[in-house]
């Protein structure tokens, strides 16, 4: 007795297939897969080059700031989601909660305490975790989209609490941030990389980049561990890895801790860059499109949540010159990929025969239903 496959199944492998670059990278040697990795690396720190910026920005517009203010903090946050929703299928809403709690920690302690850089970028991890767990502790026995409005909820007592709250000025803000403090003054190629101040943006792009390639090794070697198959165990079927003796609920809480420790390092930077921080910084629409960035991408693969991320940060600010319109088409370009190519730019293979057998986690959201021409997976074969 078989599940049955989806009667159109073939449209989730349509178009251009990576299966044989995944072919190639699964045999490759050590030594390729690091100078591929070094060598993305120096790409990525190659980024900010007025050359490219050229093509890649709006005219008038500065692409390192782009860089820095939105695509390289979004990439970090995507990654950040991608744990909970990619691995442990788990739908969150309400992710800028935990984007606003680190924001608002170095906003805090900085300003009224004096606390450095560094030592805030410790205690909003920590604080954005606890606060994941919090959220977490009560809720996470909840499923699909019953954990979604939560999570929305969430989210939006975070928001309120910073605009009604008068010890963080209420809608006003906190400003006077301080920046993170300069850690050398060497120049290369004209750019003093760990000098942070008010007119480059490079050195925080380059801090970004820092927290991001750190993420991606953290996050592969939880997915390759005992935590990640316990992940991709609840994302598939939360009841059969429960029956099986995962202890289902702690694997779920550890998912929003981490999750929420990567979106609070992505505040603390973006405050720090900013040197001032308001409520309006972090409303839902921060959530949704991160969340976008995560499904466009595929969920579940870092390299997919990076491209996904990346397309939907850049996207929006490379078509500004056409104002209101840019959001239309950007909508309409979304809901175009979501039918033609619903597993994403760039899906790992596991994510893709599950949304092929209609079983793709997130909540289960969606995998109760098929689709048009197809049949119910838990339909059983005579």
């Amino acid at each position: 007795m078989n599940l049955s496959k989806s009667g159109n199944g073939g449209r989730f492998g349509s178009g251009l297939s990576l299966d044989p670059v995944r072919d190639w990278w699964a045999g490759a040697p050590g030594w390729t897969r690091w100078a591929v990795y070094l060598l993305l690396i120096v790409g990525a720190l190659l980024l900010p080059n007025q050359s490219i910026g050229s093509f890649m920005a709006p005219s008038g517009s500065d692409w390192a700031t782009m860089l820095s203010d939105q695509i390289a903090i979004y990439v970090l946050l995507g990654l950040g989601l991608n744990v909970v929703v990619g691995m442990a299928g788990l739908l969150d809403l309400g992710y800028v909660a935990f984007y606003a709690v680190g924001g608002y920690t170095i906003a805090i302690f900085a300003t009224k305490y004096d606390w450095t850089f560094w030592e805030t970028l410790v205690l909003a991890i920590v604080f954005s975790s606890l606060a994941g767990i919090l959220l977490g502790a009560p809720t996470l026995r909840l499923r699909g989209d019953y954990l979604a409005i939560v999570t929305l909820g969430f989210g939006e007592i975070v928001k309120r609490t910073a605009n009604n709250s008068s010890y963080v000025n209420g809608p006003r803000g906190i400003q006077g941030i301080p920046h993170p403090p300069t850690l050398s003054e060497f120049e290369i190629f004209g750019v003093q990389p760990l000098k942070y101040g008010l007119l480059d943006s490079r050195p925080y792009y380059y801090l970004l980049v820092f927290f991001i390639v750190l993420t991606i090794i953290f996050v592969r070697r939880l997915d390759k561990s005992r935590v990640g198959r316990a992940w991709a165990s609840i994302r598939e079927d939360e009841d059969a890895a429960e029956l099986m003796g995962v202890p289902t609920f702690k694997f779920k809480l550890a998912a929003f801790a981490i999750g929420a420790a990567i979106g609070g390092s992505g505040g603390v930077v973006f405050a720090a860059k900013q040197t001032s921080i308001l409520p309006d910084n972090f409303v839902f629409l921060v959530s949704a499109l991160i969340l976008a960035g995560v499904v466009l991408g595929g969920s579940g693969n870092m390299p997919g949540v990076m491209l996904g991320a990346f397309v939907v940060a850049w996207l929006p600010e490379r078509f500004r010159g056409l104002q209101d319109y840019r959001m239309l088409i950007f909508g309409a370009a979304l809901v175009l990929m979501m039918i033609f190519r619903p597993e994403g730019l760039w899906p790992s293979r596991q994510r893709k025969a599950e949304l092929a057998e209609a079983t793709g986690g997130m909540g289960a959201m969606g995998a109760e239903v098929a689709g048009p021409g197809q049949v119910a997976a838990t339909e059983v074969d005579k």
